[in-house]
């Protein structure tokens, strides 16, 4: 505790305050959706981007085809070959002149000082660290004194050009978010959307970027030699050469929505839109129920709805107000549809633990409940289109759709973490096509993906869960957690014994 004492974040920071340029002089982007933006007043574009490919093909022509400014904010920026592919494509923006702005959470940032520095080192380039830890002491003795106040992670994801695009949506950077890991990948969601909501975007970024959380890089670590940007640069360059990024260089260049994103011919679906997030000094509100706070203002959206209402959660903790709430709406006459992780597919045990308590209580309410099955991906390999011989998939796409017209998508899971502890952003929009396809889509494939619970009386008459599982016209069932060991379900019950649920 005495040497944790004595890492102390510095308190001579100098942040420059930057704001978003709000009028890019001849941007591409907005001359190229210049007439679908006139055609639809006072409304935002929607362009579901439900795969990784896209995903990380969407950022890449931003990237590209921006002129005045890059905004981008995310939790997690792995140096990896999709974090190298987007740091290449920003490297390349700012020596174009273009202004690029990273805000990046230290919960993993400082893994990478070396690259920040580097980048940060570039004239057109800023890298700032949100609620850093000190340097020079060990993560682990830092949680022990400050605990509190490094327990609050920024969990955004967003990336803006020019003011008049955005990305928003579940995935960080890095390979298992867009399809280009052989180990593991989630399955994601994230919205293209342009128009008015870009705007509120890049004004929260400016909240987030401005506020005293935000740590400029160069006052964490040591600022770079001259030679550590070209070094950068030279590494960066080789990428496109390498055999293992041909499928995103080709897609860059032939892929649909790349051509459709140049043209200016990308379809988009028009709605009433607004951007939905919680305040950078959210630490300070704890668990009270602020209104700034971005599930205060989703809350009346959920309240309102009479039909069905879909939750995609990979972490799905809802406590006991949640559980309740939703016990009340199932009762109401709402059709209620939860999908989740199972403990096999998982990339978080404990989570898992804080979650199957109230699996039973919402059974009885006449909450449908299903998990991810794993085996999906080997089933259904066309998913992953790029990618075959995938090893592992997990749930990682956080949304709801309320009555099949109105749809929200972000970075919040329905879990307590998001709701009270770390910061969320989320996208709703009132679009009924959107929204009664994805509901759709969920009707036609949930019971070929995961499990569904249900209770079952056994021969000792104790009510007990089991998991349904389609398979062809067969139905298999399995009576514990699928696909794990007597040590794994063990392990779980003891972690839900302890008090911790707040945290996960």
């Amino acid at each position: 505790m005495a040497v944790c004492g004595c890492a102390t974040l510095p308190t001579d920071v100098i942040r420059q305050p930057s704001y978003v340029i709000s009028d890019v002089a001849h941007a591409p982007l907005g001359g190229a959706l210049d007439e679908q933006l006139r055609s639809h007043p006072g409304q935002s574009g929607i362009f579901v981007l439900n795969n990784g490919l896209d995903a990380l093909i969407g950022r890449a022509l931003l990237a590209r085809m921006a002129v005045g400014t890059i905004d981008l904010q995310y939790y997690i920026f792995h140096q990896d070959t999709v974090g190298q592919l987007i740091l290449y494509e920003l490297l390349q923006a700012a020596d174009r002149g273009v202004r690029v702005r990273m805000l990046i959470d230290d919960m993993y940032g400082s893994d990478a000082d070396d690259v920040w520095a580097a980048l940060d080192a570039h004239p057109e380039i800023e890298v700032r660290l949100f609620n850093p830890f000190a340097r020079g002491t060990p993560k682990l003795l830092q949680f022990a004194a400050r605990f509190h106040d490094l327990n609050h992670r920024m969990h955004s994801k967003s990336f803006t050009a020019d003011n008049l695009v955005t990305i928003v949506g579940g995935r960080n950077i890095g390979d298992e978010y867009y399809e280009a890991s052989p180990n593991l990948a989630f399955a994601d969601l994230d919205v293209l959307v342009i128009g008015p909501v870009a705007h509120e975007v890049s004004a929260e970024f400016d909240q987030y970027w401005n506020s005293d959380f935000a740590y400029p890089a160069s006052a964490l670590a040591q600022p770079a030699a001259p030679e550590q940007l070209a070094e950068l640069r030279a590494r960066l360059s080789r990428l496109p050469q390498q055999e293992r990024v041909a499928a995103y260089i080709g897609a860059l260049k032939d892929s649909k929505l790349a051509i459709e994103l140049r043209e200016g011919s990308i379809r988009f679906d028009w709605a009433q839109t607004r951007i939905l997030y919680d305040p950078p000094e959210k630490q300070a509100h704890g668990e009270n129920a602020d209104p700034e706070l971005l599930i205060s203002q989703l809350k009346p959206y959920i309240e309102k709805v009479t039909d069905e209402l879909i939750i995609v959660s990979p972490y799905f903790v809802p406590g006991e107000k949640g559980s309740e709430f939703l016990c009340m709406l199932s009762k109401k006459g709402v059709k209620v549809r939860i999908l989740t992780n199972s403990l096999a597919s998982s990339d978080v045990f404990a989570v898992h633990a804080g979650y199957a308590r109230y699996r039973e209580k919402l059974l009885r309410a006449g909450v449908e409940l299903y998990e991810l099955d794993e085996e999906f991906t080997k089933e259904e390999g066309k998913r992953f289109t790029w990618l075959p011989g995938l090893s592992k998939g997990s749930l990682h796409g956080k949304f709801m759709v309320f009555d099949k017209k109105a749809m929200f998508v972000g970075s919040m899971n329905l879990d307590q973490r998001s709701l009270h502890i770390n910061n969320e952003i989320g996208i709703l929009f009132l679009n009924s096509r959107i929204a009664g396809s994805i509901a759709e889509a969920f009707d036609q494939k949930i019971k070929n993906v995961s499990f569904q619970l249900e209770l079952y009386s056994g021969e000792n008459g104790m009510e007990s869960i089991r998991w349904r599982r389609k398979r062809g016209d067969e139905d298999i069932f399995y009576y514990s957690e699928p696909y794990v060991g007597f040590w794994e379900i063990l392990g779980m019950w003891v972690i839900a014994l302890l008090p911790v649920e707040s945290l996960l």
